[in-house]
């Protein structure tokens, strides 16, 4: 099993966007105020031109199975990116793929000088959130920026120093 992790590609955006919809209809997770019907969603290519942005794709034999990205999210301060569309394939996981593109999110936080990775998450993810604790995340009572995702209700920083 050879994993690449590379960048989002414009023909990627159909295949990422029914990937993450699949992951909130399997942990039947709210769809409504989060990533599920935020427009953005179904063409991530264009969004991730953002300057010092960036979304990593990991494939299994040509196969895409998740993704996970760095994004400067309006409203936080300008040393502080969000870790997002931070999904895998039901199969993918439990592999390492998500903690590999995690830590490729970690560094590429870090090439573009930030010094804080900030998340949203929910209470259906909860295995995620153990990773997000493991890697040094800590929880924090109330959210920072403006992500639009208003049902999110967990949110967690990581100093980058």
């Amino acid at each position: 099993m050879k994993i690449i992790i590379r960048q989002i590609q414009e023909k990627d955006n159909l295949l990422l966007a029914k990937i993450i919809r699949e992951v909130f209809i399997e942990h039947d997770a709210p769809q409504k105020g989060t990533v599920y019907s935020d427009p953005t969603t179904d063409n991530l290519y264009d969004l991730f031109q953002t300057p010092k942005s960036i979304l990593w794709v990991a494939e299994i034999n040509n196969e895409i199975i998740g993704c996970c990205g760095v994004y400067p999210t309006k409203g936080l301060n300008e040393n502080c990116v969000e870790l997002v569309k931070f999904y895998l394939s039901k199969d993918a996981r439990g592999k390492g793929i998500g903690k590999e593109l995690m830590q490729k999110c970690i560094h590429s936080a870090r090439e573009f000088e930030y010094t804080q990775l900030y998340l949203e998450s929910l209470p259906q993810f909860s295995k995620a959130i153990s990773m997000y604790e493991k890697q040094g995340f800590v929880r924090l009572n109330q959210s920072l920026g403006n992500s639009g995702h208003k049902t999110c209700n967990i949110w967690m920083l990581k100093e980058l120093n």
